[in-house]
């Protein structure tokens, strides 16, 4: 029996974001065009293309911050597209984002990024937003005395730590994720994959996960959608993927890279045991 690997659920299936004809760009330059997508409810999926393929504007144009030239995108059962500015608050309320390198503000405190979506979107006393700042810190894996330091006195995996404790603020559905594994050692890679699986299962998110790393793929996604050719050519599992007749996607997955992150017996290759002592 054949492997789907269409980009698209059937529509019984529970999406909770259906991209659907999505056409962007940037002046004459067109990034995506007629670019189809469906992520079900809970699962993790990577994102994965070619430098410049578009993966950072389309998850941009998905929360709102890339604008589309044609197509529909729907969130949560909701037009992504067309909302008034009160039904566009509440959606983004739904979700939590981690940009590349954390992209926290560098004059705040972690704490004090951490309550910044807080601020926005909620009504709450400063005694409160200080205690749930503490169970955020902790809940990534970070010691309660980085609350109160700045990024700059962060090594590189704690600012994705901070920035990851922001993005779960608001306790959202929706888990935007933008490289998150970038620029990390192995191990501290590997430890923030560890912490993304068990935050998927624990708090049921949904996780949209962009990423280059294949042991992040191997490790932690349950689908991994290829951008090539300015839209979606394929999205299933990294093995039947290693099977679909395409130049770029037999080369990324089994290429000598793709090949070195499976055991031999075809397995993923398992990260190796971590430290407790300090979080990467």
């Amino acid at each position: 029996m054949a492997v789907s690997l269409s980009p698209t659920l059937p529509d019984d299936a529970d999406a909770i974001i259906r991209v659907r004809g999505l056409v962007t760009g940037f002046g004459s330059q067109t990034v995506h065009d007629q670019l189809d997508l469906d992520v079900r409810r809970g699962e993790i999926i990577g994102v994965v293309g070619g430098s410049g393929s578009g993966k950072s504007v389309l998850m941009r144009a998905i929360i709102g911050l890339q604008p589309v030239r044609e197509g529909s995108i729907e969130v949560l059962g909701t037009d992504a597209l067309h909302l008034g500015p009160a039904e566009a608050k509440d959606l983004r309320r739904q979700w939590g984002v981690l940009f590349q390198e954390g992209a926290l503000f560098s004059s705040l405190t972690v704490a004090e990024n951490i309550q910044v979506p807080m601020r926005e979107f909620l009504h709450l006393p400063q005694s409160l937003m200080d205690e749930l700042a503490v169970f955020k810190v902790t809940m990534v894996g970070l010691p309660v005395s980085a609350g109160a330091k700045y990024p700059s006195e962060l090594s590189g995996g704690m600012k994705k730590r901070a920035g990851l404790a922001r993005a779960l603020a608001l306790d959202p559905q929706l888990l935007f994720l933008d490289e998150p594994t970038s620029g990390l050692d192995p191990i501290s890679a590997a430890a923030f994959d560890d912490l993304i699986r068990v935050l998927q299962q624990t708090l049921g998110l949904t996780v949209f996960l962009i990423t280059h790393d294949l042991d992040t793929l191997h490790a932690i996604c349950d689908r991994v959608a290829v951008i090539a050719d300015k839209r979606i050519v394929a999205c299933g599992t990294i093995e039947a993927l290693r099977a679909f007749d395409h130049p770029w996607v037999q080369e990324y997955f089994s290429g000598p890279r793709g090949r070195a992150a499976v055991n031999s017996d075809g397995r993923a290759a398992t990260h190796p045991k971590l430290s407790q002592a300090e979080p990467a």
